[in-house]
């Protein structure tokens, strides 16, 4: 058995020091939405607590789906890459880039140069960039799979962008895993399906996803984004592919999104005949340990688009 952590937007805080110049960008609304709105939802201690719990349940890999950041910022940046060291060593711990992280033009660039130990696909030496994307891990029987959304947008806009060449690139890197017999595990920060987020949130290119996946299949798709845990499917061969989503991972409690909380897939099984249980975890209030919130078995009959519930 393979055991699966996932996490996504911590959002991590506080803010560097930001100076007037760092603002003349589309930074000063996310700098004025931090200060109104995100300063008080997103703490560190919530995310602190999540990591530990994760840590404590020992799973065999970790995926990050996105947003570690907020506004981009260098300061932002390096602060994210010594979390990711203590999340854990590069060979455990996979991460691809969200909106947040490529904020403002160039972004996308420094974080590549940061984070890549944590975005490197296995045997490649050459350094990260977007055509590095989507990269590939093998870890056990499972095949993680790297793909980028990221790019910079104008204000008010969180939008994602899966363009041909990337779509190409999957499509390969699906098949080759499929020959293995491996169990293909695609962690992207954007949601790949219709009606998940706002319109200003969106992928573009969701179409351009489902056909790769219609075609060349998959096992399980991880995102985040939303702030919401939540389950779609998309349909590829006859059957569905489950469409993980996941609260924040530094949501406090009391906020408009659910708390904090992580997803733990168990996968066992073989080609054809897989097994996938997911339990999520997470926080019920402001003094409460992570507790089981839901389990869930994603390889029963018809999926059906919908989203978690606490049980």
């Amino acid at each position: 058995m393979f055991r699966l952590a996932h996490i996504s937007d911590a959002h991590l805080g506080p803010l560097p020091d930001v100076t007037y110049r760092d603002l003349a960008s589309k930074r000063v609304l996310g700098y004025v939405n931090w200060q109104r709105n995100r300063r008080r939802h997103m703490h560190d201690a919530v995310i602190d607590t999540i990591v530990a719990d994760i840590k404590a349940n020992a799973p065999d890999h970790l995926a990050v789906t996105g947003d570690l950041v907020n506004l981009a910022l260098d300061g932002e940046i390096e602060m994210a890459k010594h979390w990711l060291e203590t999340l854990g060593s590069p060979q455990d711990v996979s991460v691809v880039p969200g909106n947040h992280d490529a904020y403002v033009p160039g972004a996308f660039d420094k974080v590549c140069r940061a984070w890549a130990p944590w975005m490197t696909g296995d045997g490649v030496n050459s350094p990260v960039d977007r055509n590095s994307f989507p990269y590939l891990r093998v870890r056990g029987n499972v095949a993680l799979i790297g793909v980028t959304t990221a790019r910079a947008t104008a204000p008010f806009m969180a939008n994602g962008f899966f363009m041909e060449g990337q779509a190409e690139r999957l499509g390969k890197v699906l098949d080759d895993a499929a020959k293995q017999g491996l169990f293909r595990a695609i962690m992207i920060h954007h949601p790949p399906v219709r009606g998940a987020v706002q319109q200003h949130k969106r992928l573009f290119g969701i179409a351009r996803f489902h056909k790769v996946i219609r075609r060349h299949g998959a096992e399980l798709v991880l995102h985040g984004h939303s702030h919401l845990p939540s389950l779609f499917s998309i349909g590829a061969r006859g059957a569905k592919v489950p469409v993980v989503g996941v609260a924040a991972a530094g949501q406090a409690p009391g906020g408009k999104h659910p708390a904090a909380q992580y997803n733990l897939f168990e996968i066992d099984g073989e080609k054809g005949a897989w097994r996938v249980r997911l339990t999520r975890r997470g926080l019920t209030g402001p003094a409460l340990p992570p507790s089981d919130l839901q389990t869930t078995d994603l390889d029963m009959p018809a999926v059906k688009d919908r989203e978690l519930v606490r049980s």
